[in-house]
């Protein structure tokens, strides 16, 4: 898939699945803006990339920053083609113990950092008459997960937005679609207790973890002018988990 000329937007893109998915579209021809909240992690992000790349500060669930993002990114490349929400948060607990500032501050970055982001990109690529936004959503969006009621929520959601931005924005030559990933081995994930670790990979048909890079072939399809005519779907990326 050949990217030549296109410029990917990618949130949460100083590690893990953001990273693997902003470094993918730079091999491609891409160029790039990362985004994400850590400082540190964006400016160390760029300086290892294998592309032309910018690195941004922002933070998604404030409008402000969000339109400096999409401002600064079209201002340094002249465009937005592709926009990759991927910024997300856990603070797993069960529900009775959940503190709602948990609850509000998983669902401020996970959905509403979304929504801001694609109204503000859906401007400029309304303008443009074509774009690809592509959310990255979660298997327990699908299916809940205990301990996760605020995580699955927000995810779960998501795929919501997804589906009213396809049916808003599909005249306007713009696809929405969203990935949905399963068990993938991020730093989120090596957090969690050995015990549940080997209960997920035991329901894993492909009996691994996934990678980032699993994730981010699914992210470049969906952006790519195969999956033109694909639009308010949900693709998962779970070995077989949720089969």
């Amino acid at each position: 898939m050949d990217f030549t000329d296109k410029v990917a937007v990618v949130t949460g893109s100083a590690r893990g699945i953001g990273l693997a998915i902003a470094r993918r579209f730079a091999e491609a021809g891409a160029a790039v803006v990362l985004c994400d909240i850590d400082e540190t992690g964006v400016r160390q992000a760029v300086e290892d990339f294998p592309g032309k790349a910018i690195g941004l500060t922002a933070d998604v669930t404030d409008a402000d920053d969000v339109a400096r993002l999409f401002d600064t990114a079209v201002r340094e490349f002249g465009r937005v083609d592709i926009v990759v929400n991927n910024a997300g948060i856990t603070r797993d607990t069960l529900m009775v113990r959940m503190d709602e500032k948990d609850w509000d501050r998983v669902l401020d970055i996970n959905l509403k950092g979304a929504f801001l982001v694609t109204k503000a990109a859906s401007r400029i690529l309304m303008r443009q008459r074509s774009g690809r936004i592509i959310n990255i959503s979660s298997i327990v969006g699908l299916t809940g997960n205990a301990g996760q009621a605020n995580y699955s929520a927000s995810k779960a959601g998501l795929i919501g937005l997804t589906k009213s931005a396809a049916k808003e924005l599909a005249t306007r030559g713009i696809t929405v679609n969203a990935v949905a990933p399963g068990f993938i081995e991020t730093e989120m994930t090596k957090a969690m207790p050995e015990a549940a670790r080997e209960e997920f990979l035991k329901r894993v048909l492909i009996s691994r973890p996934g990678t980032p890079d699993d994730v981010a072939s699914a992210v470049l399809f969906l952006a790519s002018d195969e999956a033109a005519y694909i639009t308010g779907q949900v693709l998962t990326v779970d070995g077989g988990l949720t089969v």
